[in-house]
């Protein structure tokens, strides 16, 4: 009887699945532009990473809409060095998001980091790692970047209402990291309700479940295609055109690799970067092929007034 009421509920009073969407409707929601997909590369660490990425995608004549960089932490580059890097973002008309400083595996607190630690989930430890968190935040708006990755609906909250009230301006953007380890749509809900610009839900995530996603906002996702040996190994080149038709609007994300401490640590290796910068090129290639070549009518484009580009 109880789970009768609840059922009732769910299906009457909220705007939620009950269940996965099995059915995989096709979304009804675009990008700004009319783009069902787009192109995103994490792991954009340094300017010489961004130099490559540019280089590599004007080579491939393959459009890269958004670059999350400085996973490792923007707090990691000298001033000079993250002004360049905006300047890069900017002249290439790429949407920079940068995360501002190391969190969770990477800080004091190493509980994340043990064999049984990631149940916890990444978020900010502390008020004092709040508090450096806005302070490489204000650094880097400074230098003018637009675009921060978020791994914590509490900093979430905080950061949307500084940008509610003009105390940060109204064009900066948040994405959702995956280290925030939400994958159903009540998650999506909530943190769009809060001010969320974009969500990288769990990347081993079914069709059906990203589905439920979609179906209770209409902010973009962000979907791995390929994802580093650690966390899975997933490589969904082959699904990119129902993921486009399902998520729409939705980022491919592409980040291969052996594991993330490989890739974000502060001594990691320019010339181990830059060549992996080169295989997600090739990777956003291979799935905009897939795309193309399929039955599904799906747009791409190089429409660029809604990206949160650096204005340094």
């Amino acid at each position: 009887m109880t789970m009768k009421a609840i059922e009732k509920y769910i299906q009457e009073k909220t705007v939620f699945p009950l269940k996965d969407l099995y059915d995989m409707p096709s979304s009804k929601v675009t990008f700004e532009g009319g783009a069902h997909y787009r192109h995103e590369i994490p792991g954009i660490e340094n300017a010489a990473n961004f130099e490559t990425l540019v280089k590599e995608s004007e080579a491939k004549k393959v459009t890269i809409h958004r670059v999350i960089g400085t996973v490792g932490g923007s707090a990691l580059l000298d001033k000079q060095e993250l002004k360049y890097y905006a300047q890069i973002g900017a002249d290439a008309k790429m949407e920079t998001l940068v995360n501002p400083v190391p969190t969770r595996g990477w800080d004091t607190g190493k509980q994340y980091g043990t064999p049984e630690g990631y149940v916890s989930g990444m978020r900010v430890r502390g008020q004092d790692n709040l508090y450096m968190w806005l302070r490489e935040l204000s650094r880097c708006i400074d230098v003018g970047i637009r675009g921060f990755l978020i791994p914590d609906e509490g900093l979430l909250y905080l950061a949307n209402k500084l940008r509610a009230d003009g105390v940060i301006p109204a064009d900066v953007k948040f994405k959702i990291s995956v280290f925030a380890g939400h994958g159903n749509a009540v998650n999506a809900k909530m943190l769009a309700d809060m001010g969320a610009d974009s969500f990288n839900p769990l990347a081993d995530l079914s069709l059906p479940m990203f589905a439920a996603i979609r179906s209770v906002t209409d902010i973009p996702l962000d979907i791995y295609m390929s994802l580093v040996d650690s966390m899975g190994n997933n490589q969904r080149h082959l699904e990119a055109d129902e993921i486009a038709r399902i998520c729409a609007p939705v980022y491919f994300k592409f980040e291969p690799g052996k594991n993330e401490c490989d890739l974000y640590n502060a001594w990691h290796d320019d010339s181990m970067t830059n060549h992996l910068v080169k295989v997600k090129v090739r990777m956003a290639k291979l799935c905009q092929e897939w795309c193309d070549d399929s039955d599904y009518d799906l747009t791409f484009n190089d429409h660029t007034e809604d990206l949160a580009i650096p204005k340094p």
